[in-house]
């Protein structure tokens, strides 16, 4: 149980990388690169909130506490509620996202993927960051 947060956290780095590299490939008119990136950067995050899940169910909590330094606080408490409530509202977007795009609707696909992208994106990147805050810059006392 205890690598699950460091495994939580390659996961979203793996997405925010997918995403990267799927973005690059559309640019550069790529389409089936593109969908694969996506495809492994929806699955990618699938795994992770399966595992984040099955983690927060073994501790029994939802909360793990900030551990730095006070002047902190609020900046960290601003970053995690920002990304606890992108990451709510991120998963029907992908799913939207996706859908249109599998399905050729390339209008409908790019109007919603101008707003899926950064959020998922957003969200991937600060759940790396919120990882790195409380389990290796200030982790708990053992």
């Amino acid at each position: 149980m205890n690598t699950l947060p460091l495994i939580n956290a390659c996961l979203n780095g793996l997405a925010a990388i997918l995403l990267t590299v799927g973005w690059i490939h559309i640019r550069r008119g790529n389409k089936l690169a593109h969908r694969n990136c996506m495809i492994s950067a929806f699955v990618t995050s699938c795994v992770f909130l399966t595992l984040y899940l099955i983690h927060k169910y073994l501790l029994h909590s939802l909360h793990t506490p900030f551990r730095g330094p006070d002047f902190l606080r609020l900046p960290y408490l601003v970053m995690l509620t920002s990304h606890i409530i992108l990451a709510i509202a991120i998963v029907p977007l992908v799913l939207i996202t996706m859908r249109r795009g599998l399905r050729d609707d390339i209008v409908r696909h790019r109007k919603i993927a101008r707003w899926t992208f950064p959020i998922w994106m957003y969200v991937s990147v600060t759940g790396v960051l919120v990882y790195l805050v409380l389990y290796q810059i200030w982790p708990a006392k053992a």
